[in-house]
């Protein structure tokens, strides 16, 4: 039989718990049974109206020591105004459940990889379990068809709220999924405290090796000002150099509570840190939307949009991609090593420790300079050596046909019709085989098309129609001598029959495919979130050029979605060549960038060199099957003169009705193309007599007359 002692124990741990509140549903009943509106119950509790709706509908739960007054208003309504049937004291049952602090509807990223040490899950603020959400009313204009609905990603445990969270003014922080957390901060540090130790935010990693991702805060203009921040970051440098001054009260702040920036400070993506404690890293990314954190060409629309969108369309990017971690390029790049980590733990044979240990595959941790010819002309490899024996030239197309070659039967043609190739970049990364190692260097070497690296060869004598563009050269035109080239242009030349004798090279000989789960990630969120826009494989290619012609109004969130994936691939080539930044640099200095092992300007010329092989193979068997031959090319769009305006009109198909293999073809999928523009054959010869590309503005409008080419 239990003592006294002991019950009157019990009894004080169950006086300790917080206050049980009713249901959401029987909070909104007792206050309109009351005759109070949400607002004026906002103004009461010193809080705004949303949350109180979040109160209500169960998506967000309140805290000491408006918990305890929002419990005493509850009590004493129900007192007042019982439920129908019910006894007039009844309340919330003391055996009713609290509500699960994960949401049922929360979709967060998928657990690629099990953790191999799993932590404590955090302690998260309290978070109703929000009711089934309705499906979203279609829009009139919309026609995605009813597909299968996608199984929910697992949600791992430590990070019960997903991996990011936008926070409005008020200090309601909308997360993914429709949740809404409380968040009582009012200084920066105070936020980095409550995103670590309470709000459940965060991403586990993507490689078995890796990192969890660091949660990330988006702030809106009314809650960077409430936080102390300028709504507005001023400055007469680049964009991206700008950052509150050392001496700015939020930075000493910051200072004082013993966190640290990195070396880019307090600017629109600033991250905030100590030093990891064993396994437990204590990072939080802030991005502040008023200083242009998203840039529009990246995230076209997002930061016009109400927070709870803005966190919609981050969470996908975050769930299909990488939580953000700055630019679109940035997160590309650094999408690379989360999926193949520098080093792996491995035990010592002799002492039976664990030590971080080179990961094969990936680039490892050090940085690696390049051959001269593959480095910029103020990299110090370069400076340092007197190197003048040229450079790479890998680039992408930039060409436009002489207007001498067009027939007469060609300007007869009525309509100038651009194909635009899905992610061109991305699709010349799937298995493509680069270098780990340093690069070692040969004279008169035999040519092997499996190795990477950059040759010196003469490709001078080839002979190709006028009406192509040179696949060696970015402008098109033919070589005049001896180059530079990547392993993928010397291959073509031999593909196309042609003997190939390099004069010295520069090769790896610890090679993989180091780009393959980068490839295959990026892929999947392009083809997925085109997918749920409408644009599914399974369409005809009349199909398909009708819902492309539309996608873009069926949803704003997912379209700037989409536009981010493709950012991504782009700025992630880009960023393995990053050139050195301000008005201050001096040739032969290092620069920051330099320091990265992803500073792989031989991986990124692979790439491009790969991309634009693709594309003139493409427009050489065009040549061959239809007689018919381009106007111009833009990197991954190309101009071709049509009879009708539709790619339909003129791409090859058999017999059958499918596609002829070799050519462009029409599709959702990376490599595949989609219509760009039409314009009339007239404009597009005009443009060409001006020496400007009509593939650089067949999308729509009148030309631009100064380019910048």
């Amino acid at each position: 039989m239990a003592t006294e002692e002991e019950l009157f124990a019990n009894i004080d741990a169950l006086l300790e718990e917080e206050p049980q509140l009713p249901p959401p549903a029987e909070r909104a009943r007792l206050r309109e049974a009351a005759g109070i509106t949400q607002a004026r119950l906002a103004a009461a509790l010193k809080t705004s109206t949303q949350t109180v709706k979040n109160y209500e509908n169960g998506r967000s739960e309140p805290k000491s020591p408006r918990l305890e007054a929002y419990q005493r208003l509850l009590n004493g309504w129900a007192a007042k105004y019982p439920a129908h049937g019910a006894p007039a004291a009844a309340s919330a049952p003391a055996s009713a459940p609290r509500p699960e602090p994960v949401p049922e509807t929360f979709t967060g990223p998928a657990v690629l990889e099990t953790s191999e040490a799993e932590t404590a899950p955090v302690q998260a603020p309290a978070v109703a379990a929000a009711p089934e959400r309705p499906a979203a009313r279609p829009s009139t204009s919309s026609r995605r068809p009813a597909g299968k609905k996608a199984a929910k990603p697992a949600v791992d445990p430590r990070f019960p709220h997903g991996p990011l969270a936008v926070l409005d003014g008020d200090g309601s922080a909308y997360g993914t999924g429709g949740i809404v957390l409380d968040c009582p901060a009012t200084t920066v540090p105070e936020l980095v405290e409550w995103t670590l130790k309470e709000s459940g935010l965060g991403a586990p990693k993507l490689n078995r090796y890796g990192k969890d991702s660091d949660p990330l805060i988006v702030l809106t203009a009314a809650a960077a000002v409430k936080l102390g921040l300028p709504e507005r970051l001023e400055g007469h440098e680049q964009r991206r150099s700008l950052r509150l001054p050392e001496d700015h009260p939020v930075v000493k702040q910051v200072a004082k509570a013993k966190w640290q920036l990195t070396q880019r400070g307090f600017g629109p993506w600033a991250r905030i840190y100590r030093k990891a404690q064993g396994r437990e890293r204590q990072c939080v990314q802030l991005a502040i939307l008023s200083w242009d954190a998203l840039d529009e060409r990246s995230w076209p629309g997002v930061s016009e949009m109400e927070p709870a969108d803005i966190a919609r369309v981050l969470g996908v990017y975050a769930t299909r991609v990488i939580t953000p971690r700055g630019s679109t390029a940035v997160s590309g790049l650094e999408l690379m090593t989360a999926l193949r980590p520098p080093t792996k733990p491995e035990r010592e044979t002799e002492t039976g420790n664990w030590v971080s240990a080179y990961n094969p595959g990936s680039l490892g941790t050090e940085p690696m300079d390049p051959a001269p010819p593959e480095a910029t002309p103020e990299h110090p490899v370069v400076v340092n050596s007197g190197w003048r024996g040229g450079f790479l030239n890998e680039e992408a197309y930039q060409w436009v046909r002489s207007v001498d070659t067009l027939t007469d039967e060609e300007c007869t043609l009525p309509f100038a019709v651009g194909l635009d190739l899905n992610t061109a970049f991305l699709a010349a990364a799937a298995r493509l085989v680069v270098g780990l190692s340093a690069p070692d260097h040969f004279h008169a070497p035999k040519f092997n098309p499996k190795i990477p690296g950059s040759w010196l060869v003469d490709l001078s004598h080839v002979e190709l129609d006028p009406r192509l563009p040179s696949p060696f050269t970015p402008d098109g035109s033919r070589p005049t001598g001896p180059a530079w080239y990547q392993t993928h242009t010397v291959a073509y030349a031999q593909e196309l029959g042609y003997d190939v004798h390099p004069i010295e090279a520069y090769l790896r000989r610890e090679t993989g495919a180091y780009l393959d789960p980068w490839h295959d990630r990026l892929r999947s969120a392009y083809v997925d979130t085109l997918a749920d826009l409408g644009v599914t494989k399974d369409l005809s290619d009349t199909e398909f050029l009708v819902v492309m012609e539309r996608h873009k109004e069926v949803d704003p969130a997912l379209t700037a979605v989409l536009a981010a994936v493709k950012a991504t691939v782009k700025g992630g080539v880009g960023k393995l060549r990053e050139r050195p930044q301000g008005r201050h640099y001096k040739e032969g200095e290092r620069w920051p960038a330099l320091e990265r092992p992803t500073w792989r300007p031989d991986i990124r010329a692979a790439v491009i060199s790969k991309a634009r092989v693709n594309m003139h193979r493409k427009l050489l068997n065009m040549s061959r099957m239809t007689g018919l031959f381009p106007l111009a090319v833009l990197s991954d769009c190309v101009v071709y003169p049509s009879p009708g305006d539709s790619p339909l009109d003129f791409l090859p198909y058999a017999a059958s009705g499918k596609p002829q293999p070799g050519g462009f073809r029409l599709g959702p999928t990376p490599g595949l193309a989609k219509l760009e523009g039409v314009q009339s054959m007239l404009w597009a010869v005009d443009l060409m007599e001006k020496g400007l590309n009509p593939a650089r503005h067949i999308k729509g409008g009148d030309a631009v007359l100064d380019e910048g080419e």
